[in-house]
């Protein structure tokens, strides 16, 4: 039976790559909701033809229009969100309003139009500095050190509670790093992009050791929707991640690699953080997704040398 899919931040990196699969697997219809505040039309023109597809250009802090978008759906995929963590520390707002009060505006447009199913996309980041690795979803407390990674779990806090009062349905997912094409941000578009303005030397934030866990954005995809038709309580939380790590000067390796810049230098600014907020290190337990019985294709290594690829322009 088809399906009517509602995608918040469907011209975002993950978004649009959702909407692909949905649009591509069967006769689900997809309506994608995006300010384009940082998603891009551009992801999304190659379905504007496609009968079971349609863009609303609108905000979620417009609750008016909201409802009435979201009329007739039955399941919402909720990924808007402020991408850049860094940007929480120069307009402290920006992850209040476009995180936690957002999810609050479609939380309570789902209550008024009768919407009960909601797939979230949350963050490793929720964990803080997890003092044990890898990280299994039942490690607490949670202390949050980015104003993104607070908005997070005050929207996974509002949407569970929404579940016990309202009878709806969750799952929330804590991505590892998500990489690949179209994204916007994050180490390997800021490494490209800098060593395009400077082939001679590469500025890297903190000192190379950061140390995380990185997922294609296809494989992303394809365990949200694994695990949206595996899990089956009311409150379903799920880590999206692969089983090692790789840190930050390996990957300012690789890319120089691919870009064929052997000579280039690496200048690292110091310290252990690339930036206030910034998690040193991040490796989560998939456990309960492989109990489910989803495995990654690749390692961290393998996804982000994909991943520089792609930036290049060298693979999908």
């Amino acid at each position: 039976m088809a399906m009517r899919h509602f995608v918040t931040g469907g011209a975002g990196f993950i978004g649009s790559h959702l909407v692909d699969r949905l649009l591509r697997d069967g006769e689900d219809e997809v309506t994608v909701y995006d300010n384009l505040s940082s998603g891009k039309e551009e992801f999304l023109k190659h379905n504007l033809g496609n009968r079971r597809f349609r863009f609303v250009k609108a905000d979620l802090l417009d609750p008016p229009a909201l409802k009435e978008a979201l009329r007739g759906h039955d399941l919402v995929h909720h990924l808007a969100a402020n991408p850049d963590i860094r940007l929480g520390t120069a307009v402290p707002e920006t992850d209040l309003r476009q995180g936690t009060l957002a999810t609050f505006n479609l939380l309570e447009a789902m209550r008024a139009t009768g919407a009960r199913r909601l797939a979230f996309s949350s963050s490793s980041v929720v964990y803080g500095e997890a003092a044990r690795i890898p990280t299994p979803e039942d490690y607490g407390p949670l202390v949050p050190i980015s104003l993104y990674a607070a908005a997070k779990l005050g929207a996974e806090g509002l949407i569970t509670a929404y579940c016990h009062s309202f009878d709806m349905q969750c799952w929330i997912f804590r991505f590892a790093n998500v990489i690949g094409s179209r994204s916007t941000h994050g180490v390997i578009f800021d490494f490209i992009n800098k060593l395009r303005r400077n082939p001679s030397e590469l500025e890297i934030l903190g000192n190379g050791r950061q140390s995380k866990a990185y997922l294609t954005v296809s494989d992303c995809v394809d365990a949200m929707l694994f695990v949206i038709g595996a899990a089956k309580e009311t409150v379903n939380i799920c880590n999206l991640g692969c089983e090692d790590q790789v840190n930050v000067a390996r990957i300012a390796e690789m890319v120089r690699e691919e870009m064929g810049l052997p000579g280039a230098r690496f200048r690292f600014t110091g310290g252990e953080r690339g930036w206030k907020g910034d998690v040193r290190a991040m490796l989560l337990s998939i456990d309960r997704l492989k109990a489910l019985g989803w495995r990654p294709t690749t390692t961290s290594e393998q996804a982000v040398r994909l991943a520089v690829r792609a930036g290049l322009g060298k693979g999908a």
